[in-house]
């Protein structure tokens, strides 16, 4: 396949991903993990390293956001054609799934960066080779029981392995971002013991070698768990069982325990984020890489070209980002001013809505879900109403329940319920159908970003470092990657959590500390913009992060 011969002979890395975020209108991602998957890529290509990404097709997409008249969430499939970005490659492998042969065909999506490329794979069993009920198996992101789930990641993570073979990648590190693709270490273990006749000590080792993992969930209940009566029906013959269970957890499959135990190296998304799981998981040697973002993706375009004026080389550089205090105030207030204006057009158009673009704008995005605490600014309307009086403030909120997730939906019923009850006192937007579009007005746009988390769950969070490349202010709970980033009245502002009282808390640092800082010390807000663009950006930025994995992860001992 001619297509693929500039990768073949240079590409050693392989990361596997359930979601990566490409384009907005390639439906392959969710959130914060997709995102971060795509930022990879991004940076993998602007370096030039030897990667290849492997995911799903996702033909029909994550979730399509609307809302009812009464402010409920509707969500529909949001299906996207593959033909019109990726090319199909010209090969199938095929995975035994109970009992049945189900293809695998690759598209193929190419990643150009400054210096060079990368090649994504997207799996898809969408053939006619297959049978009705294996066609849909890589259809609907995190859609389906259980039972679906794990056939999404016998495909993702045996059927990747050997999509990679069958195209003629010689791989020498596989990197796992989250659990989903744990089934790859244990088909490697598979292979090596099949060749030498017995599985021994000795073929863990060379697997964890060749294995890199990144756990992203600090919350046990949220790993992926599947039921031995179901992997032995699906997986058939694939894994004794009782070996299996060594490795991956007596009750149930684990995939992070799985993953953990055929990875030689293994981090956390922040430094807080690795004690946490290493609590969770003792006895695992548990590094941090905090997360970043690409700064070339989430720099909205007036306040690129401003930083590329006055500090050319930032894209490839990050580091020379610390110069940004040098930039004159008035220029740097000009361009975000001319961000947030963007984005007060695009809620007058998607909810007919006029915003003031005198008034401090307060940002929300995030996954509509309990431990986000979308509603800790809500929770006292009174000094709400009485706040908004004083100092007219607005916030835009956004972001995506998960179908399943009955609290989450019942989360976005409430904050439509709780902007009905301040009006006309504060403007308040919830825009639907959060994109990375969406995203990137909002973290650009906004004055305060806001970020409730309840700790320790909040693993990184990087909705907050796009805010801080573009001079928004954080505001966040102390936990995730802020705990790395925040300098109090510097950076931003922290909070520590103390759950019964994070409402009163939050209320009280916007009505001591940051709408009127907004209001009467502009050139002190306008410092603290800078701070954050200069301290934050050289730190909190994929470039940084992949290089760290490069070296200590990729190319450790080779």
């Amino acid at each position: 396949m001619r297509v693929l011969e500039p990768f073949l002979r240079r590409t050693s890395i392989a990361y596997f991903t359930m979601e990566i975020a490409l384009d907005d209108d390639m439906h392959t991602f969710s959130g914060g993990l997709g995102v971060l998957a795509g930022d990879t890529a991004r940076s993998a290509a602007d370096l030039n390293l030897p990667m290849v990404f492997v995911s799903l097709v996702s033909r029909q997409g994550y979730v399509c956001q609307t809302f009812d008249e009464h402010g409920a969430q509707v969500s529909s499939p949001d299906p996207w054609t593959p033909e019109k970005w990726a090319v199909a490659l010209p090969a199938m492998v095929s995975v035994e799934i109970e009992g049945r042969q189900v293809w695998i065909r690759p598209w193929l999506y190419e990643v150009s960066g400054a210096s060079g490329r990368v090649p994504v794979l997207l799996l898809d069993t969408d053939v006619d080779q297959n049978q009705a009920e294996d066609r849909d198996i890589t259809d609907r992101l995190y859609g389906g029981d259980a039972t679906y789930r794990l056939k999404q990641e016998i495909v993702l993570g045996i059927g990747g392995e050997h999509t990679l073979r069958a195209l003629g990648f010689h791989i020498r590190t596989y990197h796992l971002n989250e659990g989903h693709a744990a089934l790859l270490p244990l088909k490697l273990l598979e292979d090596t013991a099949r060749e030498d006749r017995i599985a021994t000590a000795y073929d863990e080792a060379s697997v964890r070698d060749r294995c890199v993992f990144t756990t992203h969930t600090p919350i046990e209940t949220a790993f992926d768990k599947f039921d031995y009566a179901t992997v032995q029906r699906l997986l058939s013959d694939f894994v004794d069982v009782d070996s299996l269970q060594r490795l991956a957890g007596t009750d149930a499959l684990n995939m992070t325990r799985l993953a953990l135990n055929l990875s030689g190296y293994v981090n956390g998304v922040a430094e807080r984020h690795a004690e946490t799981a290493s609590r969770i998981f003792p006895g695992f040697r548990i590094r941090s890489i905090t997360n970043g973002v690409h700064l070339g993706t989430w720099t909205h375009p007036r306040l690129a070209e401003l930083y590329s004026r006055h500090m050319p080389h930032w894209l490839h550089e990050p580091e020379v980002l610390s110069f940004a205090t040098q930039i004159p105030d008035e220029e740097l207030w000009t361009a975000h001013q001319e961000a947030k204006l963007e984005l007060l057009a695009t809620v007058k158009r998607k909810a007919g809505r006029e915003l003031d673009a005198t008034r401090p704008l307060i940002g929300f995005a995030r996954r509509m879900t309990g431990y986000k605490r979308p509603d800790l600014l809500f929770g006292d309307l009174d000094r709400l109403h009485e706040l908004a009086r004083e100092f007219r403030f607005q916030v835009v909120l956004a972001g995506i329940a998960h179908p399943a997730d009955l609290p989450g939906i019942q989360l976005v019923k409430d904050l439509h319920r709780y902007i009905d009850a301040l009006a006309p006192d504060v403007s308040i937007v919830f825009l639907p159908g959060y994109n990375m579009a969406l995203a990137k007005q909002l973290v650009a746009g906004s004055d305060v970003w806001l970020n409730t988390p309840q700790p320790p769950y909040e693993a990184s969070g990087t909705s907050g470092m796009k805010a801080a490349v573009n001079g928004v202010l954080n505001l966040s709970i102390l936990d995730g990657w802020w705990v790395e980033g925040c300098v109090e009245g510097v950076t931003g502002w922290g909070m520590e959590s103390h759950e019964a009282s994070d409402g009163d808390a939050l209320l009280t640092k916007l009505r001591q500390t940051v709408l009127p800082l907004y209001a009467d010390q502009r050139e002190e807000w306008i410092f603290m913009m800078k701070q954050s663009i200069s301290k934050l950006g050289p730190l909190f930025n994929s470039q940084r992060m992949i290089r760290r994995y490069a070296s200590e992860a990729y190319l450790a001992g080779s």
